[in-house]
């Protein structure tokens, strides 16, 4: 089974990207299974819940929540192993960039340790500016780190966690583009795969 993990910042075309892939190997006739985070669970209600809220409290309770999602989801990924050829996780461990301050390193450093990690990691980059417009457009009640400054703080935190393991993707400009490179990426990937049997 692949395990891939889409990430980024709010607005950056995660889901998108990641319905891309599912594309990509269900045309192939492999099944492929998406787990968003925060999930349509309760926990991952209560996490989106709390993320629409603002203040301290919100943020560490936004985090919490978020935390349990995602262990919940490994749980689940875990009997699914032999269902699906394919698991996408939209948002995992770079979730650790929303924490405030030299906590974003240290909580990805013990997440990384803590946590199983894909060999398969996509960062979906993107303009702060183009994704508070995309997220503007959405028409959805706003979460509190979807402005300009925060959108802005979270990705120079993401880009400076992504080491060489994650394949970056700037999905600034047009969608050809950005699906061009990430056909490149699976094919990178799955020529390696090939060669490591």
């Amino acid at each position: 089974m692949r395990w891939i993990v889409v990430d980024g910042i709010d607005g950056s075309g995660k889901t998108t990207h990641a319905n891309w892939i599912r594309e990509h190997y269900e045309h192939r006739g492999e099944s492929t299974a998406i787990y968003l985070h925060p999930s349509s669970r309760l926990i991952g209600r209560l996490s989106r819940k709390s993320l629409q809220g603002s203040g301290k409290i919100m943020h560490m309770l936004a985090g919490a929540f978020f935390m349990v999602d995602v262990l919940n989801s490994l749980r689940i990924m875990k009997h699914d192993t032999g269902r699906y050829d394919n698991i996408i996780f939209v948002r995992y461990i770079m979730a650790t960039a929303y924490l405030p301050g030299r906590l974003a390193v240290i909580g990805y450093t013990f997440f990384t340790r803590l946590l199983p990690i894909p060999e398969r990691l996509l960062l979906v980059d993107i303009d702060p500016e183009v994704a508070f417009r995309r997220i503007s457009a959405r028409k959805e009640k706003k979460e509190m780190f979807e402005d300009i400054p925060q959108l802005t703080r979270t990705r120079e935190k993401i880009l400076s966690l992504a080491d060489q393991s994650w394949k970056v993707i700037d999905n600034t400009f047009s969608d050809v583009e950005s699906r061009r490179r990430l056909e490149e990426i699976l094919a990178y990937w799955d020529s390696e795969n090939r060669n490591s049997r």
